[in-house]
């Protein structure tokens, strides 16, 4: 579980921006940092793998090894509302992976994706925050 702390300012400054006409401007950087943890999550499953006749499946725990492609072209972050972004992975079987099943262990990649971005990500949306606030317009 990831703990948050200074909730309550970063809220009063959102609302500081919500219907300012900058809603535009933060949602592109949550985009952004959508788009870092769906990037990431791609190269955990690509690097180093081998697709076709030489293929090594990875190891439980371990981030699924590429193949086909399919798992790592179906990963994208999508804009569902003003100030609300999701990145999902969408391969059929991507809930499999990430989770595991009775017979399979896991091999998580959506998880350590955004473990590894989230400090990024963080950090871009409170810039962009922070640029409106001063009245800046992010461009």
């Amino acid at each position: 579980m990831v703990k948050i702390t200074g909730g309550a300012a970063f809220s009063a400054k959102l609302k500081t921006i919500s219907g300012s006409g900058k809603d535009a401007d933060l949602g592109r950087a949550l985009f952004a940092a959508g788009n870092l943890i769906e990037v990431e999550a791609a190269r955990l499953i690509t690097t180093g793998a081998v697709s076709g006749k030489g293929h090594v499946p990875s190891k439980p725990g371990e981030p699924p090894s590429n193949d086909s492609g399919v798992l790592a072209r179906n990963i994208e972050t999508v804009q569902v509302a003003p100030l609300k972004v999701e990145v999902s992975s969408n391969a059929p079987y991507s809930v499999f992976l990430e989770y595991g099943t009775s017979k399979m262990l896991p091999r998580p990649f959506m998880g350590p994706a955004t473990q590894l971005k989230k400090d990024e990500a963080i950090a871009l949306v409170r810039r962009a925050v922070d640029h409106i606030i001063a009245g800046g317009s992010i461009r």
